[in-house]
């Protein structure tokens, strides 16, 4: 199935997905499994699933249909280092901004530095779409407060 698109149409969704759902305060779906967060976005041939568990600490998965066939999926996971430094609500304000900031350059890997005050926001990223690892982090004060791990690739039947 994946041999029908190309790697350049993929990022473009996955861009355009990540946008509009997290990012872009998508409106959850109905949670596939018991205490998820579910956010679905489709375009054209394309469906999006990010489902995700916990808040402060999370853990979720990412998952990219194409014709209803799974091609694509990026799993992560994200933490709160120095609680007395960032509050989670301060850590998701600042992820939504930078990212928000990546994808208007119609990319979500390649290395990305964004400055706010008392800090940065910081993503590293081996490989592309195709196969990947990566961790982003908010840097404050000199510290690591948060850290987020997560690594993906295509899904090859």
């Amino acid at each position: 199935m994946i041999t029908e698109l190309s790697i350049d149409e993929l990022n473009r969704f996955i861009v355009k997905a990540k946008a509009a759902t997290y990012v872009g305060d998508g409106e959850k779906c109905l949670a596939y499994r018991p205490g998820s967060h579910d956010l679905q976005f489709h375009y054209g041939k394309f469906t999006y699933l990010d489902s995700y568990f916990g808040g402060t600490d999370f853990i979720g998965q990412e998952v990219v249909y194409y014709e209803g066939t799974p091609v694509w999926a990026m799993n992560y996971r994200g933490y709160i280092l120095e609680p007395e430094l960032i509050t989670p609500a301060e850590a998701g304000r600042i992820i939504k901004e930078s990212l928000s900031e990546l994808y208007k350059e119609n990319r979500f890997l390649g290395g990305f530095k964004c400055e706010f005050q008392n800090g940065a926001y910081v993503d590293t990223n081996e490989g592309d779409a195709t196969c990947f690892t990566g961790k982003e982090r908010i840097i404050r004060e000199g510290k690591r407060v948060y850290e987020l791990v997560y690594h993906g690739g295509l899904i090859k039947e």
